[in-house]
């Protein structure tokens, strides 16, 4: 069978990481990249194993390939993934879809249109336990869901000097931590209660009211030895902390903390779900356990093993129980789903994450935004 070919357009953090995961599939390649220029496509094409495109222009011009990622700044996500689409390309596209959700609005519709398979990276979903926190809530296990706590909680942002194309509103949109971060939280909660959040109150903070830019380009997560002249002073818009409380559709509460300042918290995204009959706690740096805590009886820690799972949570288990997956599985599942749906027809309803998740965590967050600065609670 003839592998579908897969072209990969932005090459910082993720790309790279896109790349790794495609890779893994069987049925699946790499046949190019591309970024913002040629000569940045080429340097790093020998690295990654594959050809270089000399502009995104041509990469869709190549009619072999059947399916586009998108891991560029967020800014770029909207135009890059309309051309792709408008050239008959499906997408997989890094989140936010887009910077605004007149934007976002206008990409579910113009996919819906044309018929062609979309998605994007909320790659959490795809740890095996979150499928199975979802598939025991879903067959009655947890019960009626009485609170949500989580977070998600960085340090790459931590020192004034560290900096990053995302804490500029013009590349990343007005909201930074909560829309690079917090909505990764926010789609995990309503994916594994099957709840709707209908309204937040949200309270900003940004720690660092300027911050040291470097003079040249910095990679995302990358180490940094500097000196002072190196650095120019500016104002920092974004925030750095967020705490938010908000309501579900079923009338019970919850409440997040989304932070890129927290020492030593490398990205650690965490839930606690507690419901009628028992709570379940889950924590992305062990992510093979889940916590599962009872009233009546002993608490228990399940681990991630085929053996022990629903059949739902098994599909994404490659490895024997104790033979641990982590953060590069978590794609490599998803674009599985995806690249089944490519080869056999977009189905009515998608296991995986699609531009309306895209949309839906864009309003969200805009909601979570204009409560900040009108401190208030807002309807979502």
């Amino acid at each position: 069978m003839s592998k579908t070919q897969v072209a990969v357009v932005g090459l910082g953090f993720i790309g790279p990481a896109h790349i790794e995961a495609l890779r893994r599939l069987p049925d699946v390649e790499v046949a190019g990249i591309a970024d913002f220029s040629a000569e940045i496509a080429q340097a790093r094409a020998q690295s990654l194993g594959t050809a270089a495109y000399d502009s995104f222009d041509d990469l869709l011009r190549d009619d072999s390939i059947e399916c586009v990622h998108i891991c560029t700044p967020n800014f770029l996500h909207y135009e890059q993934a309309k051309k792709a689409l408008l050239a008959g390309k499906n997408v997989v596209c890094e989140k936010p879809l887009a910077t605004t959700t007149a934007q976002a609005e206008e990409l579910v519709e113009l996919a819906d249109k044309l018929g062609l398979v979309n998605a994007v990276h909320f790659n959490l979903r795809y740890y095996p336990l979150i499928r199975q926190m979802k598939t025991m809530r879903e067959k009655g296990e947890l019960g009626d869901i009485y609170s949500v706590q989580g977070s998600y909680l960085q340090d790459w942002l931590f020192l004034p000097t560290d900096y990053n194309w995302r804490l500029e509103p013009s590349q990343s949109g007005d909201s930074r931590a909560v829309a690079d971060i917090g909505s990764h939280l926010f789609d995990l909660i309503e994916y594994i209660t099957g709840l709707h959040i209908t309204e937040v109150m949200a309270d900003f903070n940004t720690v660092h009211k300027t911050r040291m830019k470097p003079k040249k380009a910095i990679a995302t997560y990358s180490g940094k030895l500097l000196q002072a002249s190196d650095y120019e002073e500016v104002p920092i818009t974004t925030e750095d902390f967020a705490s938010i409380l908000y309501r579900f559709d079923n009338g019970n509460t919850g409440v997040a903390t989304v932070s890129q300042v927290s020492a030593g918290r490398k990205n650690r995204c965490s839930l606690e779900i507690s419901g009628a009959n028992q709570t379940f706690n889950w924590c992305s740096e062990t992510p093979n356990e889940v916590w599962m805590g009872r009233r009546e009886v002993a608490n228990q820690v399940l681990l991630r093993d085929p053996a022990l799972a629903h059949e739902e949570a098994r599909a994404l288990m490659t490895f024997p129980g104790g033979h641990n997956e982590g953060f590069p599985d978590t794609s490599k599942q998803l674009f599985k789903e995806v690249y089944a749906a490519i080869r056999n027809g977009k189905p009515a309803n998608p296991t995986y994450p699609t531009f309306a998740d895209g949309l839906r965590e864009l309003r969200l967050c805009d909601k979570i935004v204009e409560s900040s600065r009108e401190r208030r609670w807002v309807q979502v």
